[in-house]
C-alpha cells in the first residue's frame, strides 16, 4: 500500500510538473517571443487604417464585387460562393472530372471576359477562375491583376499607368526570393486606391 501510495504521488507530481511547463512556461515563452519578434504576424496581420479602424487582414481575402475594385478569386469558404468566411475555411473537394467544377470554371471565364471587357477567346489566368484550396487566399497572380487594371482605372477615371504603379507596391514577391511566385494582395490594393480617391 505504501509503495502504490509512493508511486501515485510520483506519478501526480510528473503530471503537474508537466502541466505547468506545457500549459503555462511553453505557451508563455512562445506568446512573449512572437510578440517580440513577430508582432505584427501574431496579432494576425491586421490592416489598421490611420483613424484605427482595421480593414481586414493581409492573410484573409475579402470578396470584392464592384468594377472601380479589383476581384479576388473565387472562395468555397462560406455558404455564398465568394464568402471568404474564415470560420469556414476549406476547398470544394471537386476533382478534375467532377462535371460541376468543369461547368463552374466554364461560367466563371465567361464571367471574368465579360467584367474585363476581354474577348471571348481571351486567356483567363487560373487563379481568376478557380479557388484556392482555403478559400481564403488574399492574393491574385500579376496576370489577373493587369487585366482587371483597365477597368479599375476607367471606373475611377484614373490613368492605367497610376493603377499599375499600385500593382507594383502591392505586390508580395516569392518568399527568399525563390519560394513560390509574386502575388498582389488584393485588399492592400484596394484601400490605395481608395486613399488614393480620397485625396
Amino acid at each position: 500500500m505504501k509503495q502504490l501510495f509512493t508511486e501515485c504521488r510520483a506519478a501526480l507530481m510528473v503530471t503537474l510538473i508537466f502541466a505547468v511547463v506545457c500549459c503555462g512556461l511553453y505557451p508563455l515563452a512562445v506568446f512573449g517571443i512572437s510578440q517580440v519578434l513577430f508582432r505584427d504576424q501574431a496579432n494576425g496581420s491586421l490592416i489598421v487604417g490611420k483613424d484605427g479602424t482595421i480593414h481586414g487582414s493581409r492573410l484573409i481575402g475579402q470578396q470584392f464585387t464592384l468594377d472601380k475594385y479589383f476581384i479576388t478569386r473565387p472562395s468555397d469558404a462560406g455558404a455564398n460562393g465568394m464568402a471568404y468566411d474564415p470560420t469556414s475555411s476549406s476547398g470544394s473537394n471537386l476533382g478534375p472530372t467532377s462535371q460541376k467544377l468543369n461547368d463552374a470554371i466554364k461560367q466563371n471565364i465567361a464571367n471574368y471576359r465579360a467584367q474585363n471587357n476581354l474577348d471571348t477567346n481571351a486567356p483567363v489566368p487560373a487563379d481568376a477562375v478557380t479557388a484556392s484550396a482555403s478559400g481564403l487566399d488574399p492574393h491574385i497572380s500579376l496576370r489577373n491583376a493587369e487585366l482587371q487594371a483597365p477597368r479599375v482605372a476607367k471606373a475611377r477615371g484614373l490613368g492605367e499607368d497610376k493603377v499599375r504603379e499600385l500593382i507594383r507596391a502591392n505586390t508580395d514577391h516569392a518568399n527568399l526570393g525563390f519560394l513560390g511566385e509574386p502575388g498582389v494582395n488584393v485588399l492592400p490594393l484596394n484601400l490605395a486606391l481608395d486613399a488614393l480617391m480620397a485625396k
